[in-house]
């Protein structure tokens, strides 16, 4: 059984999504699996719908797709092209257990959602334009299993209502997904200062949907606090597929994962205390030095104190008290001061 709430606690959580990407090969499907495992994701996502399942053939104008990298398309023709063929998906499933990676699909219908039942699905995506499917989230709900909700386009009222949606059904398992709609992402449209809000707003652990190129996006968001990582995948911009336009190749797919570590290493916790490394350069430090020989009894100065490298003698906070105080001892030239000079 997937914990993902435990596993999130462990660190930030990152889910290939191959979605077209296998450009109908299951040979490539089965490399995608095998390189994200190897570049360090914790999941591989597909997707499960038949072009019927998410419209109907239609050639009727708000059918047609018009800009962007689907220019031309009916959504029938899209999806028809695109999709993951539902026999291939236990196997699918089968060797990501086989490699050691979790499996997650977002099903679009209850159809899907009954198919992914079947096959042992341990937990749920849905998709930023499904997260006005109050109907489907609460049949998803019921299943118990943990779901994660992409919150492209949504407003606050859209999010609350797919939040009540699974409430009803006793389901309080919810990871929302800050996401940009957009394929590719801009950064100017991602607005990622809006997961600081989302976790006050709405109580749930927040990730990110990640459509932008490159990790930049990814760190930021791990940043604030992230924790989940979802990018689209590919093996190469070669692989013919509906999805390649805006998804990362797997080479780039392992920095990303990297630098998300790398970025949640760095941010580290909350405390001021010294690391066992920092303990070692207080050699380096700056102390009180004698620069000049002093005589018991004479007094300190400018002339013959100074505050430099090691860190053997007094703090140089002490040093204004110091001068024009008589020595108690003597010393040589390099001589570290006596913590004996300020004591009472």
């Amino acid at each position: 059984m997937i914990h993902l709430y435990e596993k999130m606690k462990q660190g930030v959580y990152i889910i290939a999504e191959m979605s077209a990407n296998h450009g109908g090969s299951l040979e490539n499907a089965f490399k995608i699996v095998e390189e994200a495992k190897a570049a360090g994701a914790d999941c591989l996502k597909i997707q499960t719908y038949t072009a019927d399942t998410l419209t109907i053939q239609c050639d009727k104008d708000p059918f047609k797709i018009n800009g962007g990298l689907w220019d031309g398309y009916t959504f029938y023709d899209l999806y028809k092209e695109a999709y993951t063929p539902w026999e291939w998906q236990k196997t699918i499933k089968d060797k990501c257990e086989q490699v050691g990676i979790d499996f997650l699909s977002t099903p679009f219908d209850t159809t899907a959602v009954d198919f992914l039942e079947e096959i042992g699905t341990e937990f749920y995506k849905i998709a930023s334009f499904e997260l006005v499917d109050i109907p489907l989230i609460e049949y998803i709900a019921k299943k118990g299993k943990p779901i994660i909700m992409s919150c492209g386009m949504a407003s606050i009222e859209e999010i609350e209502e797919a939040i009540d949606a699974c409430r009803r059904q006793g389901n309080e398992q919810i990871v929302l997904l800050k996401c940009c709609s957009q394929y590719p992402a801009e950064y100017k449209n991602m607005n990622l200062s809006v997961i600081d809000d989302m976790q006050k707003r709405f109580g749930y652990p927040v990730g990110l949907s990640d459509h932008s190129i490159g990790s930049l996006a990814d760190v930021i968001a791990v940043t604030k606090g992230a924790k989940i990582i979802e990018k689209h995948v590919c093996l190469n911009k070669e692989v013919d597929s509906a999805d390649a336009g805006f998804s990362t190749e797997m080479k780039d797919f392992k920095r990303m994962v990297e630098d998300i570590q790398n970025t949640v290493k760095a941010l580290g916790n909350c405390t001021y205390e010294r690391t066992e490394q920092e303990k070692k350069e207080l050699h380096g430090r700056r102390s009180l030095f004698a620069v000049n020989q002093i005589k018991e009894g004479e007094p300190f100065t400018e002339e013959n104190v100074r505050s430099i490298r090691p860190s053997n003698g007094l703090k140089p906070k002490y040093y204004r008290e110091l001068l024009s105080q008589a020595a108690k001892k003597s010393y040589e030239y390099g001589d570290p001061i006596d913590s004996i000079e300020i004591e009472e």
